[in-house]
């Protein structure tokens, strides 16, 4: 059974950023209208320029005929946060203006809201055996992914108050056609040939393609059962870093340089040069269990790692 029809019309904020554009994209191919919320002004009838997004925002104009909305904008996490008050910032957007926009939803008659969230509300890490699941124990301390937590927790109450259903999709790094930061730091350094200490580090990291991104989000809007559900997403399986520089360089057609290093040691100098939180995003694991998007929506990842990294290269 599928709630969408052909008819239906979807808003996507943040359209024209890495995800949304994407997303928008395969809606529009799957046959549903798209309305397109962007800052910039571009003089297209699908493509409606959206306020600032923060607590103030009017998005009535923007709302008008929409069934349904898929939320990607985001003031998205930096490991250099210049800014005085980080967890200020992030709650003015993420928070406040997440939920300024939904209750307009709701007031406008929108059926279903789509957050896009982050696996940063579960934490920082995983040990092994025991990846993230949806059910989260305690407030994250990281002040975006506190942002999106409060944000969730506030999405979930309107949904009890207005009807109006709502589901939050948790994801961790994505990567596509024109990737940006680490990720694509990490290819850069790959192609030049540059010899990376990975060889022996076997952690367990949680990536996800926004190809099969772009699918989920397909199977939420129409699904039933995903009404007022939140769902980790993720490819399968999570793979070592050491394996995804073999996958990286396979896809580039280059040789991949590894040597083995004492991780403890490695760590020790990242510290030293104030780089510790960016190699612990190389060498920790972060794992994600994504069985009940497999249970309750019968959703399988179209891609592996591997085929993705495959078809953005050959498309690239």
């Amino acid at each position: 059974m599928s709630l969408c029809s052909k008819s239906d019309s979807v808003l996507v904020t943040g359209a024209n950023g890495f995800i949304g554009r994407a997303v928008a994209s395969s809606i529009e191919s799957a046959g549903m209208k798209v309305r397109r919320a962007m800052r910039q002004h571009v003089d297209v009838p699908t493509v409606w320029c959206c306020p600032d997004l923060d607590g103030l925002a009017d998005w009535s104009e923007g709302l008008q005929g929409i069934n349904y909305v898929v939320h990607c904008s985001a003031r998205v996490h930096q490991m250099q946060d210049n800014s005085r008050d980080p967890l200020s910032e992030f709650r003015k957007v993420n928070t406040e203006g997440t939920l300024t926009l939904a209750k307009q939803a709701a007031a406008a008659g929108v059926s279903r809201f789509i957050f896009l969230s982050s696996c940063k509300v579960n934490g920082e890490k995983t040990t092994a055996g025991s990846p993230f699941r949806e059910s989260i124990i305690l407030p994250p301390e990281d002040a975006y992914g506190l942002s999106k937590y409060e944000a969730e927790i506030g999405l979930l109450e309107l949904s009890v108050k207005t009807g109006m259903e709502v589901v939050i999709v948790r994801l961790p790094l994505v990567y596509g056609p024109a990737v940006k930061a680490n990720f694509a730091l990490l290819m850069k350094i790959i192609s030049l040939g540059v010899p990376l200490p990975f060889a022996n580090l076997n952690n367990r990291r949680s990536l996800l393609s926004l190809d099969n991104l772009c699918d989920f989000i397909l199977r939420t809007l129409c699904h039933p059962a995903a009404a007022n559900e939140t769902f980790l997403l993720a490819d399968e399986p999570a793979i070592s870093t050491s394996v995804l520089i073999r996958m990286i360089a396979e896809a580039e057609g280059k040789p991949a340089r590894l040597f083995p290093f004492p991780i403890p040691l490695l760590k020790g100098l990242a510290t030293i040069v104030g780089k510790g939180p960016t190699l612990e995003r190389l060498v920790g694991s972060l794992e994600l269990d994504i069985s009940k998007a497999h249970t309750l929506l019968g959703w399988q990842p179209p891609f592996t790692t591997g085929e993705a990294l495959q078809k953005m290269f050959n498309n690239g």
